[in-house]
Formats: C-alpha cells, sequence, structure tokens
C-alpha cells in the first residue's frame, strides 16, 4: 500500500492528510484535507504562487487560529508589498492559507518516493507502476534511490552526457543524492533491517519509510511548519 500523508501537529489544532487517487501520478498534490474536531473534514484550496511567496516569509510557529492574520509589514520581511491583479496591496496572510501553502512546500521540498514507483510514458504523462516490486535492500539504502516526487528541477540542467546512463521511464525526477545541503537527510534501518527509514534535518519531523522488495512506502510529516534554517550550520 504506497501513499504519502502531511500533518502539522500544532497548527490549528488540526489533524490533516493529503491523498492521491488510485493510479493518478502527476507531481502536483492532490485533495488536501483537514479537520478540526476530529469528526469534520473539508478541503483545504490549492496554495497559489503569492501564497507561497508570502507563507516563505512568515517566521515563527502557528498560532492556533484559522483566521489569525499575519501582518508582513509589521513583520519587517523582505516581500512588503504584492501585486495582485495590478493592485498593490499590504501582505496580509491568514493561518488558514499559510497552512494551505507551508503543506505545498512541504510536499515540493521532501515528499519523496521510490526509483521505479512510478513511470512517465513517452507521451510525457505518469502513472503508477504496477510492476514496481519494491527496491532491493542494497538499493534501498542509497540517497540516489529515492526521488523528488514534483517537477525536476536539477536533472533539466544536467548535460547529454550525464542523462546517457539514465532511463527515460524511470529517471524523470531529481534524486535525493544531490539535495542541497548536503547531509540534509538521514537514513536508517529498523525492525531488523526490514525496514529504511529517511528523516528530514531540512524539514524536521518529515519520516518516510520503504519496507524493500514489498510495495510499502509512504511519508507522514509531524511538525511545527518551520523550515530548520540553522541546517548549513549544524553540518
Amino acid at each position: 500500500a504506497q501513499g504519502n500523508g502531511t500533518a502539522l501537529a500544532l497548527a490549528l489544532g488540526s489533524g490533516l492528510c493529503e491523498g492521491r487517487s488510485t493510479g493518478q501520478a502527476d507531481t502536483t498534490p492532490h485533495l488536501t484535507g483537514a479537520v478540526l474536531n476530529c469528526v469534520d473534514w473539508s478541503l483545504l484550496t490549492p496554495a497559489s504562487r503569492e501564497m507561497l511567496a508570502l507563507a516563505e516569509q512568515v517566521k515563527g510557529r502557528f498560532q492556533g487560529d484559522p483566521s489569525f492574520e499575519y501582518n508582513l509589514a509589521e513583520m519587517n520581511v523582505q516581500i512588503l508589498t504584492v501585486v495582485f491583479e495590478h493592485l498593490i496591496v499590504t501582505p496580509v496572510m491568514k493561518e488558514e492559507a499559510r497552512l494551505t501553502a507551508t503543506i505545498e512546500l512541504i510536499d515540493r521540498a521532501v515528499g519523496i518516493v521510490p526509483r521505479g514507483a512510478f513511470v512517465k510514458t513517452p507521451l510525457g504523462t505518469v502513472h503508477e507502476n504496477r510492476h514496481f516490486e519494491g527496491l532491493s535492500l542494497a538499493e534501498a539504502k542509497k540517497l540516489s534511490s529515492y526521488f523528488h516526487f514534483t517537477d525536476p528541477v536539477n536533472l533539466k540542467n544536467k548535460t547529454l552526457l550525464e542523462k546517457a546512463d539514465l532511463d527515460p521511464s524511470t529517471d524523470f525526477l531529481d534524486s535525493l543524492e544531490h539535495d542541497i545541503p548536503r547531509g540534509s537527510w538521514s537514513i536508517q534501518l529498523e525492525k531488523a533491517g526490514t525496514v529504511v527509514v529517511l528523516r528530514s534535518l531540512l524539514w524536521l519531523g518529515l519520516t518516510f519509510y520503504h519496507v524493500p522488495m514489498t510495495k510499502q512506502f509512504g511519508y507522514i510529516y509531524f511538525g511545527t511548519g518551520e523550515k530548520n534554517l540553522d541546517l548549513p550550520f549544524m553540518l
């Protein structure tokens, strides 16, 4: 059973989950839901580019109130005005919008899948690989065997010579081995070597697991929603 999930344990005092339909595998997030009362779920609206830009400027923990407004001008951030449809407004962001954008930022930065779990067709569509039977134990211990499940950035900058050994059907995403800063992932064997666990040191609280030689993998995030900006000084 494959899956991924994102949860901000302290944000809004809520539970969050994110899922993709079976067989659906484009690299954009789908169906993010939130629950405030442990009973009723509601879908969160997708994050816009403006929301992502503002969320990256907000510092500090969530307040626990979805209607709370962050006045970015008072926070002395770099972006003091944002253009929305040719109107210049003072950047104000509600906590609910920050939460939605933070989920997207976490997914883009540390949402990962094993190599071969998804395939890209010659037409450019991405599908779940029904023939995927898991990584071998040797492969599962390498960062190069895991990919960011989002649009690639580093892959586009590779030369033709560097791409010569890549399989275009499976190697169409960025691998973790070239992540910056180096050392931003820890990889460990647990349960007597039967489960491989990766943890992000950039987004503390993100844990990915994979059971080698099986289709079982997934990730979950329990954290404060704050990026570990001190990581380069800790390595």
